[in-house]
């Protein structure tokens, strides 16, 4: 072979390996389209939640700098139908596990975000995800960056479904891809 056709050769076999992209998802800014402006008052968030018919108020912990946290913001939580699909169920706030901004929790106490975060919550490592029922209990905690959108949206239909009550996230994805339309 010429020294010019081992190359073209050479990317033309890495081309046929290499998966073809998927079409891009519409994506918008999370921070607009995802979360929601917060109260500041868990109580006054859970009413809200509750005027609106959601089924409950979903909490994500995160710190400046945190990779994963910008991981979850520029693949997941900026697309179109994981926001449209949490927005429905969920009141949606971005806590700061470090912050000293205050808020109230859901016995009507006032605190730091990061008292919140640690001392209620144990929010070491960002990004948590904790799903709160309308009465304020913890119904799934989550704690990472999920692998891509759909496996957050399966997170989603996890506690939508009440699938949390009954099993543990990892046999619902097992169930979920085992499934004929594997969505």
């Amino acid at each position: 072979m010429t020294r010019t056709l081992k190359p073209l050769v050479f990317l033309a076999a890495l081309m046929a390996w290499w998966p073809a992209p998927a079409l891009a998802a519409p994506t918008r800014d999370p921070m607009t389209h995802f979360f929601d402006q917060s109260f500041a008052s868990l109580p006054d968030e859970a009413a809200a939640a509750r005027a609106e018919g959601k089924r409950g108020i979903l909490g994500m912990f995160v710190v400046e700098d945190c990779p994963w946290c910008a991981k979850m913001m520029a693949g997941v939580l900026n697309q179109v139908e994981v926001q449209d699909y949490y927005r429905k169920y969920f009141r949606i706030l971005m806590m700061d596990a470090n912050g000293d901004a205050p808020m109230t929790d859901f016995n009507g106490h006032e605190m730091p975000q990061k008292d919140f975060a640690f001392k209620l919550h144990r929010v070491r490592a960002t990004p948590v995800f904790l799903f709160f029922g309308l009465d304020g209990k913890v119904l799934l905690r989550y704690t990472g960056a999920t692998k891509d959108a759909r496996e957050f949206l399966w997170l989603g239909e996890f506690v939508v479904s009440g699938a949390y009550a009954r099993t543990n996230f990892t046999a619902y994805k097992r169930d979920r891809l085992a499934a004929p339309q594997g969505r």
